[in-house]
């Protein structure tokens, strides 16, 4: 693993001092927003972390090499590139032993993070089952990885356009405890609600790190979902953006879109058809959760590296 993985020196020193600190992935980046918004949050987010006090680590494959913590450099050079790879668990070995670049999906960072010794991630919505996967299996690496990767993943729920229901059923049977920040219900990315619960609803990121210890403690394998919604000034109307996520699945659907297609196909397609309310929300959950992740990742740092705090 050590000829892949190459771990900043500030990221490494951060680790070895029992430090806080956050990864971050790469797809947001590189297929999340247009350019230079993409370059501009991916930055905004790592100040937010380090203005928490602890230290971000955005990852990605680049030329060959795992990379935990991207230069500025290199945080361009994915904003702007146009044909980068999107890499989940699948991808990985393809993509190292060819040379090439990928940025991480919320499965591939999650592995990364693990790999490097990272236990808290902050990203916007994890994918999960697809409307319609009753028929097409659509089901998204995310929820697998959750399943059997040991990090602590800090988003607004799940994406919007999502079975939210039939994903919240996968992650029960997969074990993935499903922690609410301050919050009693599952939320829906664009809203604070999706109308389903979740597991454990934890009042303060100390109360989070806790459980986060404990688990790691323990020993268990899989990863745990800290739902943090959306600001509230920023939050869609649920009737509104559900009928926009309706019409835009029609439309991917007459136009023979589907698998790995879809999700971008979808946003772009919110993006337009909401004049840019979404890309707006997007942004705002994506710094809340950054914040959080680092305010979590500070109190983990702080508590014993043995024994249940």
């Amino acid at each position: 693993m050590k000829n892949y993985l190459k771990i900043s020196d500030e990221i490494q020193a951060a680790l070895a001092e029992r430090r806080p600190v956050v990864a971050l992935e790469s797809t947001i980046i590189s297929h999340g927003f247009p350019y230079p918004q993409n370059l501009e949050c991916a930055q905004r987010c790592e100040e937010i972390i380090r203005e928490a006090r602890a230290v971000p680590a955005t990852i990605a494959i680049l030329d060959g090499k795992i990379k935990v913590g991207l230069t500025e450099g290199e945080l361009a050079r994915l904003a702007e590139s146009r044909d980068m790879a999107k890499c989940s668990r699948r991808d990985v070995a393809a993509i190292l032993s060819s040379g090439g670049s990928g940025a991480t999906t919320v499965a591939g960072t999650m592995l990364f993070a693990a790999m490097a010794g990272i236990p808290i991630f902050a990203t916007g919505g994890i994918g999960g089952v697809h409307r319609g996967a009753q028929q097409t299996f659509d089901i998204s690496a995310d929820l697998e990885e959750l399943a059997q990767t040991p990090v602590a993943v800090v988003s607004a729920g799940a994406k919007s356009i999502l079975d939210i229901p039939l994903t919240r059923e996968y992650l029960e049977t997969a074990g993935v405890p499903v922690i609410g920040y301050d919050t009693d219900a599952f939320p829906n990315f664009y809203t604070r609600t999706s109308g389903t619960a979740v597991d454990y609803n934890l009042k303060t990121t100390r109360e989070i790190a806790r459980l986060i210890h404990t688990s790691r403690d323990l020993g268990l394998q899989g990863g745990i979902l800290v739902c943090n919604p959306i600001p509230a000034e920023y939050a869609l109307d649920p009737a509104f953006i559900d009928a926009k996520i309706e019409a835009a699945i029609v439309e991917a659907a007459e136009q023979g879109i589907s698998g790995k297609d879809t999700t971008p196909f979808l946003l772009g397609k919110l993006y337009e058809i909401t004049g840019g309310k979404s890309i707006e929300a997007n942004r705002a959950l994506v710094f809340n959760n950054a914040k959080v992740a680092a305010e979590i990742a500070v109190d983990l740092a702080g508590l014993p590296q043995s024994g249940c705090a």
